[in-house]
């Protein structure tokens, strides 16, 4: 068994290649997680309900969350596909919850060695307003983080 990796995956081109540098590293175990976060929901989209409920709880509807669902796992499993190519082992995980919480949650009770996780550039409005995972996980994390640019 090798070094176990976490390679968090939200579908961007920079969680991708993060999945492929870790690919890339020798004699590892890569699992990925995906989380699924309900204040994520677009209050514009049609036929969903206000991202905030009753005292700040998500409100969303079973069709939003399966729909999420569903692209996590076509997601992991076209990773899944990739890590055979390479003859890597790999696991796959989705979670539902704050993205930075759950990744770090999930690294320390799995023993987990290092993440590997892709970062937006500076000129991503949603970074300025919200900070960012991949810098709440690498300040956060016991374990090695490399942050994929």
């Amino acid at each position: 068994m090798g070094e176990h990796v976490l390679v968090p995956l939200d579908g961007s081109p920079k969680a991708e290649e993060a999945f492929e540098y870790a690919l890339r590293m020798p004699d590892v175990d890569i699992t990925v997680i995906t989380v699924v976060n309900p204040f994520d929901i677009d209050p514009l989209t049609p036929g969903l309900q206000s991202p905030l409920g009753k005292a700040g709880m998500p409100a969303y509807s079973e069709e939003w969350y399966q729909k999420e669902w569903e692209n996590a796992k076509q997601l992991h499993k076209e990773m899944h596909e990739l890590a055979d190519e390479q003859g890597v082992p790999f696991e796959s995980v989705v979670k539902m919850g704050q993205p930075a919480r759950q990744i770090l949650s999930y690294a320390r009770e799995n023993d987990v060695d290092h993440i590997v996780i892709g970062t937006h550039g500076r000129d991503d409005i949603t970074d300025v307003l919200l900070g960012s995972v991949a810098d709440r996980v690498m300040r956060r994390a016991p374990m090695m983080v490399t942050v994929v640019r």
